[in-house]
């Protein structure tokens, strides 16, 4: 565990999570430049795949995530647990998303993006994913006061898919996300399938 040197000691903590047997995950909001390395680091490797950004530049994910920092319906949170940076975790707000071409949206919704750091010299980490999404629920439907997360994982993506069902969401339809062309953003057309976490289904399995 880091003391003096903890990652992000000095930046205000959007929440807090103390999990028995776990640690404690402080959720702090994304500094592209100070948090560069990091999210670099962590998107350019294979097992990110799935992220959608492998093979982009420092610069160009740096233009991203400051791109990001800019909107008021998007953003971007990194999971320190213990001192140390876990997990990339982004929410977005599904009617100002592709995903609102792809569902009915209903009031209370938000979206969540997840992407777990990559495990350090021991190796696998039990219960790791599973203790940082219940941070980030919490967060998001107790501290936000929301009332339902949707995420859309790539349809390819069954770990993926099958962690967050083992969390209590429930699988929906398989969609596809339309492409985005824009200057200062490009996400190319996506096969992702649709899940949801109530918070009536959250509170009932805590």
């Amino acid at each position: 565990m880091r003391t003096e040197t903890a990652y992000a000691l000095g930046r205000e903590a959007v929440h807090e999570h103390v999990l028995d047997g776990f640690g404690t995950v402080r959720v702090v909001t994304v500094d592209p430049h100070a948090d560069l390395d990091v999210i670099h680091g962590w998107v350019a490797q294979e097992r990110a795949r799935f992220w959608g950004m492998n093979g982009l530049t420092k610069e160009q994910v740096l233009e991203t995530y400051v791109h990001l920092d800019s909107l008021d319906t998007h953003h971007a949170f990194l999971a320190v647990k213990d001192g140390e940076p876990a997990a990339l975790f982004q929410t977005y707000e599904p009617e100002a998303d592709r995903v609102s071409e792809c569902y009915d949206v209903e009031p209370g919704d938000i979206g969540m993006h997840l992407l777990i750091g990559p495990a350090g010299p021991g190796g696998d980490r039990p219960g790791w994913s599973s203790a940082l999404l219940t941070a980030f629920t919490t967060y998001l439907l107790t501290g936000l006061d929301r009332q339902r997360v949707v995420v859309e994982p790539d349809a390819r993506n069954a770990k993926a898919i099958d962690r967050l069902t083992r969390q209590g969401f429930v699988p929906a339809e398989e969609i596809v996300l339309p492409e985005i062309d824009l200057p200062e953003v490009y996400l190319p057309e996506k096969r992702a399938r649709l899940a949801f976490l109530t918070r009536k289904a959250f509170q009932e399995g805590l």
